[in-house]
């Protein structure tokens, strides 16, 4: 038997099988030409406008999904960008934190080189109790402070409800005052000006603002650094700023004579010259007119926690560079987030279909949970393991990012370990469609993404056409 096959032109990709839906409709025939009359109905216009219309919705579909993917790519170039502003700003910082790691380090071992009542005798000193006192009164001013922007919040409340609120007819002078005064030092316009004239109104605000602007000293905080950088000051480690000082009044500009006096010296009596200095030193430190360094264990609890805070921070910075590092490696990699970072915008995003006895969960790059409705345990289906693990199918390759592969979940009682395959295709939403279980404790699960809609011109190529 013969058959006439109706021809049209169309992007490979995207077309569907007429002979299938010739046969579907009638299986022996299309237009019946060479069969006895009426024996076979012609159904190829038919045939025809049912491809067209298919060919069209699939058109239609790919062309919507692929402007969504194309914002998928943007975000992925603003992320590129913001990894590698963090990437560089956490390089400076990490430069900042080795030289703090190194001074408090330095701090803390000669903390660890005196006495405990070595220690004590130097926070008895004039600057560091004037300093720590200075510290109470700070801490006691920020105190009182907060307790009065409080209060000037709720008394601002008040007088807002009183000015909005109060009739101006009735003449109370004590409230109309009271209106006044607060509309004067707000910096508001009268209430029953309020909407007459915009550009006054504005030129107003403008005078006000400008009239309530200070002048500050050079060193004075602003009302900003108080608010953000007042608790960092008062934070300080006191002890370490002891140490410091103290080894900054320790080693002057202008040298000793007693200690300069050997770069004077020739070296054959710098030996005899080094012991006399030594012996003369231990007279001053036995008569008490100088003091000596004592050896013995300090408390250097503060100076090794404050040098454990900043290792800390250092180590956490250094953390931070590394994942940005290994995002922004992933971020373009055929076998991570795609060759044009089409993926990452969709890293974490949870999909769900509800069967009704379960709901299954897919966070993308995470993992697939099964959840029942009716109370009772969530199971784990498995973490994201890898792409479409197919030896024919090529990283990169459309095919090779169809499938998802969630392993190594919670395992089934007297079975494996639950895990999920995750069959995807192009659409116009992230969304989960049918779940199955192939096997036991094996599921598959296909969704749409707007990931997998290539623009048109690029799936099908420029003269990829064929006759149907």
């Amino acid at each position: 038997m013969d058959f006439v096959v109706c021809v049209s032109v169309v992007p490979k990709d995207v077309r569907v099988s007429l002979i299938d839906i010739i046969h579907s409709e009638e299986p022996e025939c299309c237009d019946g030409s060479d069969e006895p009359s009426g024996a076979c109905p012609n159904t190829c216009k038919e045939v025809g406008e049912a491809y067209r219309k298919k060919l069209n919705e699939e058109l239609k579909l790919r062309k919507t999904g692929s402007k969504i993917r194309s914002t998928y790519i943007t975000f992925a170039q603003k992320e590129k960008k913001r990894l590698e502003a963090l990437v560089e700003s956490t390089a400076q910082e990490i430069v900042v934190r080795e030289k703090e790691v190194a001074r408090l380090r330095d701090i803390a071992e000669r903390t660890e080189s005196i006495s405990a009542a070595a220690l004590e005798h130097k926070k008895e000193s004039p600057l560091f109790i004037s300093i720590t006192e200075h510290a109470s009164a700070l801490k006691s001013l920020q105190r009182e402070h907060k307790k009065h922007l409080e209060r000037e919040k709720e008394l601002s409340a008040i007088l807002d409800t009183l000015r909005t609120g109060y009739n101006p007819n009735y003449q109370d002078m004590a409230v109309l005052e009271a209106v006044r005064g607060w509309e004067q030092i707000a910096g508001l316009p009268h209430i029953n000006d309020v909407g007459k004239d915009q550009a006054d109104e504005k030129k107003e605000e403008a005078v006000v603002e400008k009239k309530e602007e200070e002048v500050l000293d050079e060193d004075a905080w602003t009302a900003e650094e108080l608010e953000k950088d007042l608790d960092g000051l008062l934070n300080s480690d006191y002890i370490s700023l002891l140490l410091e000082h103290d080894e900054h009044v320790r080693n002057p500009v202008e040298g000793s004579l007693l200690f300069d006096l050997g770069s004077y010296l020739p070296d054959s009596v710098i030996p005899q010259y080094e012991e006399i200095r030594d012996t003369i030193l231990s007279w001053f430190q036995i008569l008490g007119i100088i003091r000596g360094d004592d050896s013995s264990a300090a408390d250097t609890s503060r100076a090794r926690q404050a040098l454990t805070d900043a290792e800390n921070a250092l180590k956490k910075a250094e953390n931070a560079k590394k994942d940005a590092e290994e995002d922004l490696e992933d971020l373009f990699s055929v076998e991570g987030f795609g060759s044009e970072g089409e993926w990452k915008k969709l890293d974490g995003l949870c999909l769900e279909k509800d069967t009704g006895e379960y709901t299954y969960e897919v966070c993308l790059f995470g993992e697939a949970k099964q959840k029942p409705n009716k109370g009772g345990s969530n199971f784990s289906l498995g973490k994201f393991d890898s792409w479409n693990p197919s030896p024919d199918v090529q990283p990169g390759q459309p095919d090779y990012y169809q499938k998802q592969v969630y392993n190594r979940g919670a395992r089934c009682w007297n079975g494996p370990e639950r895990s999920v395959v995750l069959q995807l295709a192009c659409g116009t939403e992230n969304a989960l469609h049918t779940v199955v279980e192939l096997e036991k404790c094996e599921y598959l699960i296909t969704g749409t993404t707007p990931a997998l809609c290539l623009p048109v011109n690029e799936s099908t190529g420029r003269d990829n056409r064929e006759e149907l």
